[in-house]
């Protein structure tokens, strides 16, 4: 018998840290106080943390004045005997059952809907993590009604034995992290839009979803407000439209319309836009779905259906539109760049890693920085132990003169001049280095700006996400946070996010375990060398002046000194754009100190323009 996705087609076609301590630090050392956690409890997770042997039955969490705290392992609703409750996996004296029994049918969607309404995920195993978090994050929301489409056999055993209700898409995707932009993201773009043509049919609604956003609230009575939509889907609007939770403004949304978050009811306009978006990718492969869609449903904008909703008509004049405020149903730049949740006093219902740098990577960062991404209890228990530390930034970096390239530049590289020596002593002490707050003057885009968007309330200066300058811009990927070759740059310097240490998840027996050490200069009286940290407290090291030299590298082998150089300069990416220049963007530099007379100006010739590696 043939999928669901063979189906459609064929319609289509018929139309603790770095902390071996060396306590022989020379005068500079980092302009800051670093704290270690020494690395002496055990690995072994609590009983409570686990579900059939899964690491995602952790303590109750409260995020952004969100409720997580709902018992996953328990039905969310009622339901029939046969059904198995979402998180209660299988007996593992079970067989799998055969890959026909996951198909995508009527019945299914039927078993899990509730008002009518599925919501819908999808991807390979590559996101598995991702998927584990956005099903977290609807249970302990108390939302069940849910089916994850799996595109490889792998993500779909690995699901089905965690108890996720899974179908399969049979899609045949590879198990990989496939790139945004790449052929096969184009693929698996088109089929969310083969989805939807084969889920509308049977009558229900579906809340469509990427997996790289969390939910922050249930959307569903929020949607319900909207019964005469056809579609409600959100945008990469930056520029807010109202100051409440109403609908956006649509006559003022001039970004794209994003296809990561929407709403579908099965009524005859949307299921024939849908059936046209089908069509157009099927015979044009060249075209992205999300430019497909914004195509179609703008072919025509208004009137509006009525005075209040903020529902118009659509696309053959026929399809009652609705846009989601860009203030709670948030993108990247919303939530992470203005925070207009916070601005507006709004309780936030998504949040979509848009308008990030650092490809999947920094997409898994950023959710870490807000704490609402799930990770096994490994995650919080590194080897060798942890540590931190706490800039120090005069009030003039931050806040005075004009906010421009030079300040901007300034501000980083005072910054980064910090990171590179807490790098250099999680690199010698063999931790891991949890990252500080980064706080920028300029926001960062792909395009021409001043600074920070027009019309936007970005606030300057503002706590800016880590790939914003923690990026290796020209392959699109975080090598931060990847390995590199180690013969090449020295041993990889694990990191974690700035809020790391205030996340609900991280142990107590961490939290506990700080080692108290004081800088000193080798010789002098009462200094004694030591690389042991193992024994619990706090590892302190003394604030200095920004005008002294951060000389210390902690490095006794140059040739480790000169792979750990190597290693670093490949941290950090580009900041963009410069108006009136091309190019526009500028590289951030780690030794740009080394270098005099050093300015932040784009490059001159095209023979200047690679990073300084």
């Amino acid at each position: 018998m043939r999928g669901w996705r063979n189906a459609v087609q064929e319609t289509a076609a018929s139309k603790p840290l770095f902390l071996t301590i060396y306590a022989t630090v020379i005068l500079g050392t980092v302009v800051s106080s670093f704290y270690v956690f020494s690395a002496i409890y055990s690995p072994t997770a609590s009983p409570t943390r686990s579900i059939s042997s899964s690491w995602l039955l952790a303590p109750p969490l409260s995020q952004n004045g969100v409720s997580l705290s709902s018992n996953i392992s328990q039905p969310s609703q009622h339901r029939s005997n046969k059904l198995r409750p979402i998180w209660e996996a299988p007996s593992r004296t079970s067989k799998m059952p055969r890959l026909k029994s996951f198909r995508l049918t009527k019945e299914l969607v039927a078993q899990r809907a509730k008002d009518n309404v599925i919501i819908v995920t999808f991807g390979n195993f590559a996101f598995m993590d991702f998927i584990l978090t956005w099903v977290k994050h609807l249970t302990d929301l108390g939302v069940s009604n849910l089916l994850v489409g799996a595109m490889d056999t792998k993500l779909l055993n690995a699901l089905y034995w965690k108890g996720i209700p899974v179908f399969d898409m049979g899609s045949h995707i590879s198990t990989d992290d496939v790139g945004w932009g790449s052929p096969i993201f184009h693929k698996m773009g088109r089929q969310k839009v083969l989805l939807i043509n084969a889920i509308l049919p049977f009558g229900f609604e579906l809340l469509m979803c990427d997996t790289d956003m969390v939910w922050l609230k249930n959307p569903l009575p929020y949607l319900a407000r909207y019964p005469d939509a056809d579609i409600l889907t959100s945008s990469d609007q930056v520029v807010p439209t109202v100051v409440d939770d109403r609908l956006a403004d649509w006559k003022q949304v001039g970004a794209a319309y994003n296809i990561g978050i929407f709403h579908w009811r099965p009524t005859p306009p949307a299921k024939k836009l849908a059936k046209e978006w089908i069509d157009m990718l099927l015979a044009d492969d060249r075209i992205w779905d999300q430019n497909g869609f914004n195509e179609l449903v703008r072919r025509q904008t208004g009137p509006a259906f009525d005075d209040e909703s903020g529902i118009f008509y659509s696309y053959d004049g026929n399809l009652k539109l609705g846009i989601l405020p860009e203030s709670i149903f948030c993108s990247g730049h919303t939530y992470f760049v203005q925070a207009l949740h916070q601005q507006f006093r709004l309780q936030p219902y998504a949040l979509h890693t848009t308008f990030q740098y650092a490809g999947t990577e920094g997409k898994r960062h950023r959710l870490r920085e807000a704490m609402v991404f799930f990770d096994p209890p490994e995650y919080y228990d590194a080897p060798g132990g942890f540590l931190s530390f706490r800039p120090s930034i005069s009030k003039s970096l931050l806040l005075d003169g004009e906010h421009n390239l030079e300040s901007h530049f300034s501000l980083i590289n005072y910054q980064m001049r910090q990171i590179r020596s807490a790098l250099a002593l999680a690199s010698v002490l063999n931790r891991t280095l949890v990252m500080p707050p980064l706080w920028c003057r300029l926001d960062r885009l792909w395009f021409p700006h001043p600074g920070a968007l027009l019309g936007s309330m970005t606030r300057q200066p503002f706590l800016c996400p880590l790939d914003h300058v923690f990026e290796y811009a020209l392959v699109q990927v975080n090598v931060m946070l990847r390995d590199l070759p180690a013969e090449e740059f020295g041993p990889a310097i694990n990191i974690r996010e700035y809020s790391f240490l205030n996340n609900p998840f991280l142990p107590q027996r961490v939290r506990e375990s700080w080692l108290d050490v004081q800088l000193c200069q080798e010789g002098t009286e009462d200094c004694h060398a030591s690389s042991n940290t193992s024994r619990p407290g706090l590892l302190r090291f003394p604030k200095r002046s920004s005008e002294e030299t951060d000389a210390f590298l902690g490095f006794t082998d140059k040739t480790r000194e000169e792979k750990f150089r190597k290693r670093v300069k490949q941290y950090v990416g580009i900041w963009c754009c410069v108006e009136n220049h091309i190019p526009g963007h500028i590289y951030y530099d780690m030794y740009w100190d080394e270098k005099p007379g050093w300015k932040p100006v784009p490059p001159k010739t095209p023979e200047d323009d690679h990073p300084p590696f």
